[in-house]
Order: structure tokens, then sequence, then C-alpha cells
């Protein structure tokens, strides 16, 4: 059993990962900015923590996620947020989460990043702004000493999941249930071998172990 700190745990995904950890014996801290989600998160069978990533100071982070040993980072600006938010939270906030998680002893961090977040594009759009961001963020988790994966999900659906996925160590987009990357994550955090990998993760036709098992058995260019 292990205790896993989620960040933008009243999320899509993070819910459902919460879902799949709660129910093979794991602990979840549900990191929330809204303390209206408290009872959402309590029901879900995770202990809320009310910790905005924006205003939060790395040791007020770092408090919140004590114990953990695992911290993931699945919060985000969110659709109809501005550039600057996407800024402040998609990057700003998961590198604080990431300080908190090294200032804390918190040895795995995962980041729910996204395809396109190797080579961003220039623009000023909102949503080259944002894949700027991730790949700021993406960096710092690249640079530190934590046990680290960067998930890298193409289009994401709210389609029922398939538990058939593809897993890839280079980019290609397509499209991926928020069920199964919810999945992936829950499967990545008991797979050491996953730490210091980035990778890219669409619907596929492999089962996720199998397809997991793949991507991890080629070395990492």
């Amino acid at each position: 059993m292990v205790r896993v700190a989620i960040a933008g745990a009243h999320g899509k995904i993070a819910r459902r990962l919460t879902g799949w950890l709660v129910g093979r014996g794991d602990t979840v801290i549900g990191l929330i900015r809204n303390p209206a989600h408290a009872e959402d998160i309590r029901a879900s069978g995770a202990d809320p923590v009310v910790c905005d990533l924006e205003q939060a100071t790395v040791e007020e982070v770092t408090e919140a996620i004590r114990g953990a040993d695992a911290a993931v980072f699945a919060a985000g600006a969110g659709p109809g947020s501005g550039a600057d938010r996407k800024l402040t939270m998609d990057r700003d906030g998961a590198i604080k989460l990431l300080e908190a998680a090294a200032a804390g002893g918190v040895r795995r961090y995962v980041i729910i990043s996204s395809v396109g977040a190797e080579r961003p594009p220039d623009g000023d759009d909102v949503f080259s702004v944002y894949l700027r961001a991730k790949a700021g963020a993406d960096a710092a988790v690249q640079a530190s000493d934590r046990d680290w994966t960067i998930v890298r999900p193409g289009r994401l659906t709210d389609d029922p999941g398939t538990a058939g996925v593809r897993i890839e160590s280079t980019p290609f987009r397509g499209r991926i249930p928020r069920d199964d990357v919810a999945a992936v994550l829950a499967e990545l955090l008991q797979a050491p071998r996953a730490s210091r990998r980035v990778l890219y993760v669409n619907g596929g036709d492999k089962p996720i172990a199998q397809a997991l098992r793949g991507a991890l058995a080629i070395q990492p260019q």
C-alpha cells in the first residue's frame, strides 16, 4: 500500500485515478483549491486537503503532501482560462509541487503533460502558451532528482475506457478516454522501471500492462 498525493484532485482524470488507487488499497491525499469540493473527495475515499498551488508557498505545499510516497500533478488551469493561468498553474504549479516533493522527501513524481510539449509552438494563442507551459514544467521535472515519469496523452475524451492503449517513448498523436489515462497512471505508480521516462499514451489495442511493459523495454533515445 502506498500513499499518493494528487494535485487537482477534483479533476476528471484525478477522480478516476483516485478510484483506481483506493480500490486497490492505496491511500490518497486529494489536493483541491475549492473547499466546496472536499465532500466529493471524501466520498471517493480520499483525504481532502485545501491547497491552492497558485497561492500556496512551497512550504505549505510540502506540509500538505507530507508522508506521501508519490505525488501526481493532475491539475491545470482548465478550458476557458487565459494564457496567464496556463503559466501560473500548468507550469508554475507543477514546479511548485515538484519542489515540495523534493523538500518533503517524496521520491516518486508523475505529471500529466501533453503531446506537443516536446516541440511547443511560438504563437501567442492560448493553446501555444499552454504547450510551452507544459514544456517548461516537463523540463524542470527532467532536471530534478525525483523518480519522475512524464505522461503525454493526445486528445482527451470522456468516452468509456476500453483498457486498450498504445504507449510509446516517441511522439505520436491520437485520442484516449480519460478513464484509460487514469488506469495508465495507476499502473505507472507501481512500475519502478517507469522512473525517468517520458511516455506518449493514446488509445490502442494492447492491454495497459502489456503496452507499458513493451514501452519500458525500449531504451529512450
